[in-house]
């Protein structure tokens, strides 16, 4: 009975540990590797798994699947998918495993785009030459030769020379309409520039914006966070452009029918802030596109009452990171506090179904990346370390933006008004 009340109370803790954890979770950022170590020591005890949060909302868009398991798909409804085979840390070899299983459980067909030596090498290394062969024969993966491609640490406007590189030759695919978004886990400012070289912004789109999904107290209702890193100095009339495109964006994809606006700032009042701040608050609150529902303080970011804030990219980027520094922390909070000894290890058992849940809401690998807006043409930007789970993750959410109309509801941007109209 003292046993029994005593791992009663370590349950009861740690419960409450996970409460927080869902709170302090990330999205679309590395994760530090000590949450799949604490994972991994209570790996021998698998469980009932919680989906990835960004899958939680787009899974409802696709059918109601319940995991990523197999599902039957009719070829009809696939869609092309271009995948920059050569970018990521993992590239070409992890990245065709993840599009290998992507194209098994999503309605979509890839046209992975690399350097043709590399990529049969990566597939050989990494035991991929039947499955992929197989899913060359049934038509849902194409092999497109690409020229040199874009190094990590290579600068941005490197995208201009070395023209035909997987990233151009892969904007140019959508570009053309043979396929209907991107993918790409490379450097991402090359991404991001050839993506406005080759596909062009949206008109009365000064800027583009990475969009992340961030954690809630609800698992089921993120809150989309842009800008997280493109647009280190913003004007008002960027933040006002960010606005337009998360409000499209979550309605669309997340089914928000009005989706409720915040502009992240350092108190709740219409007089506080910096100048940028109270200068776009004037602009968002007169805007009748969307439903501005007021300033939204840091610690409000994660509390389910806003669906899309706002930002620019200095201040996005620091809020992404700093998350990922608590969640990390967290677990290995967690780590150092579980019992040990023979007690602790049986009391433990009681305790993994809260372990998967902090590691599956904490790892980066259940995110996959982020969506570009902004541009003429569905881009998803993955992390450099993706692995295959990750690669899975993003082209889950391009083919929801894909297949939901994100494109045709962003060209309406530019018929009310032009947005470079907006007082700077």
């Amino acid at each position: 009975m003292i046993w029994y009340r005593r791992n009663a109370a370590v349950t009861s803790l740690v419960d409450s540990a996970a409460s927080s954890a869902s709170v302090a979770g990330n999205v679309a950022g590395t994760v530090v590797s000590s949450a799949g170590s604490v994972v991994t020591s209570a790996g021998s005890m698998a469980g009932n798994v919680l989906q990835p949060l960004v899958s939680d909302p787009l899974r409802r868009l696709q059918g109601g699947e319940s995991d990523l398991a197999e599902i039957a798909i009719q070829d009809s409804d696939r869609l092309w998918i271009a995948v920059d085979g050569m970018g990521g840390d993992h590239a070409p070899g992890l990245i065709l495993d993840g599009c290998l299983q992507a194209v098994k459980r999503l309605p979509i067909r890839i046209k992975f785009v690399g350097e043709s030596e590399r990529v049969l090498q990566g597939a050989k290394e990494n035991g991929l030459i039947e499955l992929m062969n197989q899913a060359i024969d049934s038509g849902c993966l194409e092999l497109v030769s690409s020229g040199p491609s874009v190094g990590m640490d290579e600068e941005a406007t490197v995208v201009r020379k070395k023209r035909d590189a997987s990233i151009n030759i892969a904007m140019d695919l959508v570009k053309k309409g043979q396929a209907m978004a991107v993918y790409s886990a490379g450097n991402s400012g090359a991404l991001m520039a050839s993506a406005i070289f080759r596909l062009g912004r949206l008109v009365g789109i000064d800027r583009p914006a990475i969009g992340a999904l961030f954690p809630t107290k609800d698992p089921g209702q993120p809150v989309l966070v842009l800008d997280v890193g493109a647009n280190m100095d913003c004007k008002p009339a960027y933040l006002h452009q960010f606005a337009l495109l998360g409000n499209i964006y979550s309605r669309d994809v997340l089914q928000i029918s009005k989706p409720r606006i915040g502009l992240l700032n350092i108190g709740e009042e219409s007089c506080k802030g910096n100048e940028l701040s109270l200068r776009t608050y004037e602009l968002l609150s007169e805007e009748e596109r969307f439903h501005f529902a007021g300033n939204c303080e840091g610690r409000d970011v994660l509390s389910g009452d806003f669906d899309v804030v706002v930002c620019d990219g200095f201040t996005g980027n620091v809020l992404l990171k700093f998350l990922e520094s608590v969640g990390s922390v967290l677990l290995g909070v967690l780590r150092a506090e579980l019992p040990r000894g023979r007690r602790g290890k049986v009391g433990s058992a009681f305790l993994r179904s809260n372990l998967k849940r902090i590691k599956k809401r904490l790892d980066h690998a259940e995110h996959g990346g982020a969506l570009l807006l902004g541009v003429n043409g569905i881009c998803v930007i993955g992390h450099g370390s993706s692995k295959a789970l990750s690669v899975v993750s993003a082209l889950r959410i391009a083919h929801s933006a894909a297949s939901h109309g994100v494109m045709e509801d962003l060209a309406e941007l530019q018929k009310p008004q032009p947005l470079s109209a907006v007082v700077d």
